[in-house]
């Protein structure tokens, strides 16, 4: 054996469906070890489907392989890069989880398919939401390492590791009840988890600098609680000085009941994941700075509760946007857009990013039109942003899915008879589509306070997505001026609601690591 096995329990192999072992089972056990293994697998009719699993006890003891083997089929041979990593975060998810069950503590991993999604799976696989239970209750911590190496990108073992830590950090954030995730301990997560990374600066603001930015409909959610609001902004400057940003905005309601418009007790429980937009873009800092991407990028989350007191916004009550735009707020439970109509145009306005995109868990019509669990909706003026955010969302098997962002739906957040808009179009027809383009109106260089970018010279019309002088562009002549903007709503991917591969039940983290990848494939385009 060239791998030493000895201080492990256990270890995890892949094997396929026709049989044969993955190439790092195949260099690194021998062949009469190989050999029993198939005899055992066949005599218990395992067909090496992808995530079927068989513990085995006792085998290739005299060669230093640990006492217990899970042998998890892959399926086929994986047909791209996008099936590789897929292939190997299922596979590694099953056999730690089995392991794991039977009591395994040091665990082995045959890297199989892929060594970054080996590593993602069984991270991400191992997550335990059990924090706040006592020591005897929790789930057995345990510790995994590769076995034998693949790399063949820059995608390896320790990005696997970056991107699962980088989510289970958000799932942290999202499990965490109410009264242990207000807007002050979130900020303080945040300031704990990023403090020892490069580049970092984080800056936690209070309710005087949101007064006196006149952010007044932030200020009309938070209103109704005592827990004091706070802002939260951080920066990661991995790039050149004067190189426009990437901004990532998301919606941080630590709690929310619907305000005065109350919600239906039955999962209102549940609603301690409303700030699962601002838990996945924090989160996405953290692997954007582990990563050490060369690139620079703000993150802005306004964070409040959304509850019911005599000093909550009333339904009908008009509040006035930093931008100067009066809103009437129809219903006080439509209040993920409110929040974030003053930090979109913050953000766009004081650091006038290349690209800004937005992660709430904004309605439950986007459940409706998409299903729960699969699918996050994303809204973008830009094709080739959505091309790019699309295809990470495929590496990261954290798919999107487009939907319109059309001025047909304004209509409907513009019908109010004493204020600029409504926050609530007072029907189901197209809400999420409503509340997307609600949104757009509040970002800096899309409505009517100006632009951002600049003009093009005739050389560059025409020229492919790159960058020209630090800023990004499109190849679409209409886009050059405009900020590249997209929003994703992501109320029906917050949660799980059981354990599956390496979901596991409860908040999910997503889209974090679609937002990392995002922004690994962004920092090579030089």
């Amino acid at each position: 054996m060239s791998n030493n096995l000895s201080s492990f329990d256990a270890l995890v192999l892949g094997v396929y469906k026709d049989g044969s072992f993955s190439e790092t089972a195949s260099k690194k056990i021998t062949e009469k070890i190989r050999q029993t293994i198939k005899q055992q697998l066949q005599c218990a009719g395992v067909k090496g489907k992808l995530g079927e699993v068989r513990v085995l006890y006792g085998i290739g003891s005299e060669e230093g392989l640990p006492s217990q083997i899970a042998v998890v089929g892959l399926g086929t041979k994986p047909e791209n890069e996008r099936d590789s990593l897929e292939k190997a975060r299922v596979a590694a998810a099953v056999g730690v989880r089995t392991l794991r069950n039977q009591g395994a503590k040091n665990i082995a991993i045959d890297v199989m398919t892929n060594e970054h999604g080996a590593s993602e799976g069984a991270t991400l696989a191992l997550f335990k939401p059990d924090r706040l239970k006592s020591a005897q209750n929790q789930i057995p911590s345990v510790k995994i390492s590769p076995f034998g190496t693949l790399s063949s990108s820059d995608l390896t073992w320790e990005t696997g590791l970056i991107y699962a830590n980088a989510q289970n950090f958000a799932r942290t954030l999202g499990n965490s009840p109410a009264n242990h995730m207000t807007p002050t301990i979130f900020t303080e997560n945040a300031k704990s988890v990023l403090k020892d990374l490069p580049n970092i600066e984080v800056i936690v603001r209070d309710r005087d600098w949101v007064e006196g930015k006149k952010m007044g409909s932030f200020l009309s959610v938070a209103n109704g609680s005592d827990e004091p609001l706070k802002f939260l902004e951080i920066h990661y400057r991995g790039g050149k000085d004067g190189d426009k940003p990437l901004a990532l905005v998301g919606k941080g309601i630590t709690f929310d009941s619907g305000g005065i418009s109350l919600k239906f007790p039955a999962g209102m429980s549940e609603m301690k994941i409303d700030m699962g937009g601002g838990a996945a873009v924090t989160a996405a800092l953290y692997g954007i700075a582990k990563l050490e991407l060369p690139i620079n990028v703000v993150v802005t989350v306004p964070l409040c509760e959304n509850l019911p007191s005599g000093h909550a916004t009333k339904p009908g009550d008009v509040v006035v946007a930093m931008n100067g735009k009066s809103i009437e707020v129809d219903n006080t439970d439509a209040e993920g857009r409110l929040i974030l109509a003053d930090a979109l145009y913050y953000t766009s306005s004081t650091f006038q990013p290349h690209s800004l995109i937005d992660l709430a868990t904004l309605t439950g019509a986007i459940g409706v039109a998409l299903g729960i669990g699969k699918y996050a909706g994303i809204y973008t003026n830009s094709d080739k942003l959505w091309e790019q955010l699309a295809e990470a969302g495929k590496i990261a098997n954290d798919p999107l899915w487009r939907m319109p962002l059309d001025d047909f739906y304004l209509k409907s957040m513009t019908k109010s008879d004493v204020a600029d808009y409504i926050n609530s179009s007072g029907n189901k027809y197209g809400s999420s589509c409503k509340a997307a383009i609600f949104l757009k109106e509040f970002v800096y260089g899309l409505s009517d306070e100006g632009t951002v970018g600049r003009d093009i010279t005739d050389t560059e019309k025409g020229k492919d997505y790159g960058i020209i002088e630090g800023n990004i562009i499109d190849k679409d002549a209409d886009e050059l001026n405009k900020i590249r903007y997209a929003h994703i709503d992501m109320a029906c991917i917050m949660n799980a609601s059981e354990d599956s591969y390496y979901n596991v039940k409860g908040a999910t983290g997503r889209p974090a690591r679609s937002i990392i990848e995002f922004a690994r494939k962004l920092s090579r385009v030089r």
